[in-house]
């Protein structure tokens, strides 16, 4: 999940989305919103038949690829027509969105994921390989591809050579010019090949695809898990549509206090911490890595610097090493994976630190690559635009105060300043609300603890459950905080807050 860390601590904080466009559904929904205290919803039975659905079980096995998960799980795919509702052509235009369900309940949970991230459609199938039995039975998991990820007319603009070059970047380096360069010939393609696309592609606008989708499949509230930035869509979702929250359970959760450097620098304190746990985790489990990982990794750094491991699609150079590592930190379960991959690269092979982040980088298992939603997301998603010189004084200070990561999360800063600025937009007040149950991660290095929790007391009626592990996302790795949720969920029984579940 690095990019979703990469194009998120670029764009900054997104409480502010851009270009509202209030539709008659919208203003009827803010009319209709209650006052006071909200009960827990119950759950709606759903229309099976509302969408075109059409097995999907072996095409969603090949876009996993290795990892797809064991089991005899079966899926069913179809296509949501939404409005684009480009700025220059508001409430106008059509956008195909992509949908994947699993299960047997009658009530819909739709699972919403990080821009950059995996695309929701196979985050809910693998989810489905691994939540408590009852969750599976009382919900049918709807993943959905956000707007310009996988395959909802995903965006792939950025031209190879450019997304190659930004991901090759060597944090350390005295001069942005080359990063600039890239960035720049980005986005120079991305508004020539996207046109009323590119400014459409935002969390806004995927809120209300997601009230589209609601009233598609014939409920009257949305049942919802939102990983990472997908929280962020749902809390959006929230405040346009108050009266139609169901069930949320928000599993990590960006910091809506923060501006983007202060965002930034909060993934760079946290991916430092998640290294020290991975590093601690390595001696624990007598790791290939020995007792000084962090020795070991800028050491390697260091000698990428003066010769890269050549590579089919990308070298492993400092930048995709770090880019690599930081998609390691993000997955607990990679840990091992991660911890073998630095090892081998010392010896000269760096295919698997490569794979770690291919997809992110060119089109895989028929996904197309990560790297571009996850930007082009992150840039519409805030006005915020730094200017390169303030950039370069920021990278100089963060490589001093955190010298693994800082001089990376700073140089993201520099990754919306061509593309188009937007106009913000005015997210009504959330005044009032069902318990919304906010998971946060003590080593979560895409959104920090400290941020979700916040995240959490910005809700009416936020529910913090603390995991104290490592990695982006607590569900399902963490038997407590799965508990908790399907409890949540699948019974309506409000945890208490606060609760702290054990690494």
């Amino acid at each position: 999940m690095a990019f979703s860390a990469l194009a998120a601590c670029s764009a900054g904080p997104s409480n502010r989305p851009v270009i509202a466009v209030h539709g008659g559904d919208e203003e009827s929904a803010q009319a209709a919103a209650p006052t006071g205290p909200r009960e827990i919803p119950p759950l709606d039975e759903y229309d099976r038949n509302a969408l075109d659905w059409a097995d999907c079980t072996d095409a969603t096995r090949l876009r996993m690829g290795d990892t797809a998960p064991a089991g005899s799980s079966t899926y069913e795919c179809a296509r949501v027509n939404v409005r684009l509702d480009a700025p220059s052509r508001p409430g106008r235009g059509t956008l195909g969105i992509a949908v994947l369900r699993v299960g047997t309940g009658a009530s819909p949970l739709v699972v919403v994921g990080d821009p950059g991230g995996e695309p929701g459609t196979l985050k809910a199938a693998r989810l489905a390989a691994s939540l408590p039995a009852s969750v599976l039975s009382t919900f049918t998991l709807i993943g959905v591809d956000r707007r310009g990820t996988g395959k909802s007319d995903g965006v792939q603009c950025v031209p190879d050579l450019a997304r190659v070059g930004i991901v090759e970047s060597d944090p350390a380096s005295e001069t942005q010019d080359a990063l600039l360069e890239d960035i720049g010939r980005a986005s120079q393609e991305c508004v020539l090949d996207l046109e009323n696309r590119l400014t459409a592609v935002d969390s806004w606008r995927t809120a209300a695809d997601l009230e589209q989708l609601r009233d598609k499949l014939g409920v009257a509230h949305l049942n919802a898990l939102g990983v990472g930035d997908g929280s962020k869509v749902l809390t959006l979702y929230a405040s346009r549509y108050p009266d139609r929250i169901g069930r949320m359970v928000f599993d990590g959760a960006p910091d809506p206090t923060l501006d983007s450097q202060g965002v930034a620098e909060s993934r760079a304190v946290a991916a430092e911490s998640t290294f020290e746990a991975f590093g601690k985790d390595c001696v624990v489990r007598s790791c290939p890595l020995g007792a000084d990982a962090t020795g070991r990794f800028t050491a390697l750094l260091s000698k990428l610097r003066v010769k890269p491991l050549r590579g089919n699609d990308f070298d492993l150079t400092p930048g995709t090493a770090t880019v690599a590592v930081l998609a390691g930190l993000a997955d607990r379960a990679a840990w091992p994976a991660l911890a073998d991959a630095l090892v081998a690269a010392e010896g000269g092979d760096g295919a698997k630190l490569g794979d770690l982040i291919r997809s992110y980088v060119v089109e895989r298992d028929d996904n197309p690559p990560r790297l571009d939603a996850g930007l082009i997301t992150g840039c519409n998603d805030t006005v915020v635009r730094i200017p390169p010189e303030r950039v370069a004084t920021i990278t100089q200070d963060w490589r001093g105060k955190h010298p693994l990561f800082g001089a990376y999360f700073a140089r993201q800063l520099l990754s919306c300043g061509p593309f188009p600025v937007p106009q913000p937009a005015k997210v009504p007040q959330l005044t009032s609300a069902p318990p919304i149950v906010v998971v946060t991660t003590s080593g979560d290095p895409v959104t920090p603890q400290s941020g979700s929790e916040r995240a959490a007391q910005a809700l009416p009626a936020g529910i913090a459950i603390g995991w104290q592990g490592a990695g982006h996302s607590a569900i399902p790795v963490s038997a407590c905080a799965t508990a908790a949720a399907t409890e949540f969920l699948v019974n309506g029984t409000t945890p208490t807050s606060g609760t702290v579940c054990p690494p």
